[in-house]
């Protein structure tokens, strides 16, 4: 569909689209992918989506596409925009419908060894503590004023009461909690979705993964970050907002085109709908999106201390015992406030990343002491059926995507599209085969979720790699697969 857009190649794995492309275009677009990842985002309209991004106003230096990127709701699915902080612009779809949608990875002292035997009664027993599915219910019914206060204090509210360990709190983006939230800017229908949803995985691409260190590239940074080395047992969680964070994007979906009719900006597509940062929709919706974000920190720290209760009955331990230490959590969908260079000199700027991951670098004074030597953790989960890449920040990585990079495999095909290519039980047999057992609620969610849907996380994570967005440090794959 997007076959007719020129590129001009300016590094291995870097593409430009000209700012003379398109009339209305402000900057420049930049995509990281290999000719053979290109050739896929050509097929939607992952690239024109990344043109219209680049004519909003106040964006800064180019519109970026990641490796993984493929088309989405207004701005493409793991893309990057940066706008000026005072003449910018925020958009809802630049951050997308499961704010703070993102992973978390804990690491264990258990080898695959002592796993393996118990893997079925691992998968049951986490599968039975922590509720998953479309309209699941949490353990934990929350009033009003409580549901205000997780969007406020977001993963501290969870660890005073009791669920985890303040230490966690070190070792997450932003300290597990964005501190503009604002509840008092998410409309009640918003908070009746998620009152009954905190401490749930959810369905779709949402999962509770069971991964082996495969392999070690970097043995001084994987040691930092407690992987020891191959064979070694990791957790992987991805889950984000739920309801809240849906209705949160819904309802300044439509607030914005109102902004947009009032203002008189012309768009090229209407689902890319923005404000001004001065207009006092943009500051409410701040105010939500914040608060959204900091219930999906909640919510991944809830499940992470349900995941610790598991291992704990399954092996008759304590989780300190077990190492069931937290390595890091990453936001994907998300706006920040940050300050990047520019034309040399240093800006405040909204950062929109949308299927993307915060990639900053060693010395970077918002990475916990323990990191700093050896920048943030960039986490990328591929699919059920293939593996997982733990990564480094890069300084170049905030030259070239102010400091971001892939969020996953990215898709290959669509749920329709798996589902008439697969059937449930020949799938999980397949599975089986490659020693990995699955637990889910829904034969339709497994079959969406087919290895074959998602593109090759390892060539992803190659170009990530190659470009400088990101270091390898460890590849994991999986053996025990919980979904919704």
């Amino acid at each position: 569909m997007t076959g007719e857009v020129q590129l001009r190649a300016v590094g291995r794995y870097a593409w430009e689209i000209p700012k003379g492309f398109r009339e209305d275009m402000r900057v420049p677009v930049r995509i990281y992918a290999s000719e053979e990842l290109l050739g896929k985002m050509r097929e939607d309209r992952t690239l024109l989506q990344a043109v219209n991004v680049s004519t909003i106003m106040g964006v800064q230096k180019w519109a970026v596409v990641l490796p993984d990127a493929h088309e989405g709701y207004g701005f493409p699915v793991g893309g990057v925009a940066a706008m000026d902080a005072e003449e910018g612009a925020v958009s809802p779809g630049g951050v997308g419908y499961d704010i703070n949608c993102g992973v978390r990875l804990l690491r264990t002292n258990l080898r695959v060894e002592e796993v393996r035997p118990k893997l079925k009664e691992l998968l049951d027993q986490i599968y039975r503590t922590v509720p998953s599915g479309v309209g699941s219910e949490g353990i934990v019914r929350l009033s009003t004023k409580e549901l205000d206060e997780v969007a406020e204090l977001g993963m501290e509210w969870a660890v005073e009461r009791g669920y985890g360990w303040r230490r966690d709190l070190e070792r997450a983006e932003e300290g597990g909690r964005i501190r503009w939230a604002d509840p008092s800017k998410v409309s009640d229908m918003a908070k009746r979705r998620g009152a009954e949803q905190l401490g749930t995985l959810g369905s779709g691409n949402h999962f509770l993964e069971i991964e082996v260190v495969d392999r070690v590239e970097d043995e001084r940074v994987a040691k930092a970050m407690g992987i020891e080395g191959p064979g070694q047992v990791m957790v992987l969680v991805h889950t984000g907002s739920r309801g809240y964070g849906h209705q949160v994007c819904s309802d300044y979906l439509r607030i914005m085109e109102r902004v947009i009719a009032r203002e008189g900006i012309r768009l090229p597509d209407r689902e890319l709908a923005y404000g001004p940062v001065r207009a006092e929709e943009v500051r409410n919706y701040l105010g939500a999106m914040a608060s959204a974000a900091n219930f999906a920190w909640a919510n991944r720290q809830m499940i992470t201390h349900w995941v610790r209760e598991a291992f704990s009955k399954v092996y008759g331990r304590d989780a300190e015992s077990l190492g069931l230490e937290l390595l890091y959590d990453v936001a994907h969908n998300i706006v920040k406030l940050e300050e990047h260079r520019v034309d040399g000199e240093r800006r405040k700027l909204y950062v929109h990343r949308k299927g993307a991951t915060r990639s900053f670098p060693p010395g970077s004074d918002v990475l916990p002491a323990q990191y700093r030597d050896i920048g943030q953790p960039v986490l990328i989960p591929g699919s059920m059926g293939t593996g997982s890449w733990v990564m480094v920040g890069l300084e170049s990585s905030m030259e070239l995507s102010f400091g971001s990079a892939a969020h996953g495999a990215g898709r290959f095909m669509s749920r329709a599209a798996a589902k008439r290519r697969h059937r449930y039980r020949d799938l999980v047999e397949a599975l089986e085969r490659g020693g990995i057992l699955v637990k889910a609620s829904s034969a339709d969610t497994v079959v969406e979720e087919a290895p074959d849907a998602y593109k090759d996380v390892d060539a992803v994570a190659e170009v990530t790699h190659a470009a400088g967005l990101a270091k390898k440090v460890a590849r994991l794959r999986p053996i025990g697969v919980v979904k919704g």
